[in-house]
């Protein structure tokens, strides 16, 4: 249930992260050069594609996230990407809500940012078996802040919430592991045929 949909939050809860997605879209817009476009453009759309796919879980749904893998190879790039993404994805599909957006941008990008932030240099000295290691850990870490965000943003909204939102935090436990395994992979691979694409936008 990373993708709130509309008339879930309140009021504030919507305006705080609205104003909090704004200036880190701005950030990681600016942290890019025009070379650095279609490497963000080709992670919004894998992100784009693979959230659509969702499994029902009891009272909410999971699908891959890619925070931990967008936040190692766009930094704060990845914000103006989940944006994106998201943006489509309530226009196109439906998926999530239009005044939710900023919310649920946050809630997915800024876990992945700060994880990506604390596993890339040990990602970038590290060889492709111990780099899977450390993508993995860095996508656990992103997918259990989201829970928890996703979660905080609903206790926040209304105290009815309270039982629903322990229960969407307990779903994410099976994601952090699929994502675990499926970023470790991913980085492995990308560090033994292209490894620059972890040298992350604005990370120099």
């Amino acid at each position: 249930m990373a993708h709130i949909p509309d008339g879930v939050l309140s009021w504030p809860v919507l305006a705080a992260g609205g104003v909090a997605a704004a200036a880190a879209v701005a950030i990681g817009v600016r942290s890019l050069d025009e070379q650095q476009i279609p490497r963000v453009a080709i992670v919004a759309s894998a992100f784009f594609a693979l959230s659509l796919f969702s499994i029902p879980l009891g009272p909410s749904a999971i699908h891959l996230l890619l925070g931990g893998l967008m936040g190692l190879i766009l930094g704060m790039a990845i914000f103006p990407a989940v944006l994106a993404a998201l943006l489509l994805q309530a226009v196109m599909f439906g998926f999530g809500g239009l005044t939710s957006i900023g919310v649920n941008t946050v809630n997915i990008a800024l876990p992945g940012a700060i994880a990506g932030m604390i596993f890339a240099p040990l990602v970038a000295r590290a060889d492709a078996q111990r780099a899977a290691l450390y993508g993995g850990l860095c996508a656990a870490c992103a997918v259990l802040g989201t829970g928890l965000m996703v979660s905080l943003s609903l206790f926040l909204s209304s105290s009815d919430f309270a039982t629903s939102s322990r229960v969407v935090a307990f779903s994410y436990g099976p994601l952090l592991v699929v994502e675990a395994l499926v970023t470790g992979f991913c980085v492995s691979f990308v560090k033994r045929v292209k490894p620059e694409l972890l040298a992350r936008p604005g990370s120099a």
